[in-house]
């Protein structure tokens, strides 16, 4: 790569990288994966950026290549395996946690637990709409989707994350999503 494209590469991650994190957390629910997702995320941009450089929204291209990372990881056979119940036996260390000098809210936790309950095309687009701040439009070229579907999934999504939500708090088993 050449001098100026690496230069410009490394001003567009050190800028996006962050929120390309942050984002990744909201889909997986992982810090560490997070981690893993937006580094792949940025060497397959790396490879690519001569040509992506042009593009009009970078940042769009930027979430495309992280959804569809994060949806190949989920793909995978070690990942399909995995059982959710409702009570982690271990307790996380929150002191660990990159937030942690942000005061954790009960409808942050709640909001958080409930995402990761949906199914992943729903969590994306409320990820993209409303923690991302995107318009319906888009979202729709981030999920390389219709802004009808883009409609369809948040409303679905909101729809399905009241009710777990509502679940979370009155003690019930949450429920396994299969994806």
């Amino acid at each position: 790569m050449r001098k100026p494209d690496e230069e410009s590469f490394r001003a567009f991650a050190g800028k996006h990288a962050a929120g390309l994190r942050r984002c990744a957390y909201l889909f997986c629910g992982d810090w560490h994966l997070a981690e893993d997702l937006t580094q792949t995320t940025l060497i397959k941009i790396y490879r690519a950026w001569a040509k992506v450089q042009k593009q009009d929204s970078l940042q769009n291209y930027s979430r495309r290549v992280l959804l569809n990372t994060w949806l190949d990881e989920k793909r995978k056979p070690w990942r399909r395996s995995e059982l959710r119940v409702d009570r982690v036996p271990d307790v996380p260390d929150i002191h660990a946690d990159p937030e942690a000098d942000q005061h954790r809210s009960w409808a942050k936790d709640m909001t958080h637990r409930g995402l990761l309950e949906l199914p992943p095309r729903q969590r994306a687009a409320l990820v993209l709409r409303y923690f991302d701040d995107l318009s319906v439009a888009e979202t729709a070229v981030v999920l390389g989707c219709s802004e009808g579907t883009v409609k369809s999934q948040t409303a679905r999504g909101l729809a399905t994350l009241r009710d777990v939500v509502e679940n979370l708090t009155a003690g019930k088993p949450a429920r396994r999503v299969v994806s």
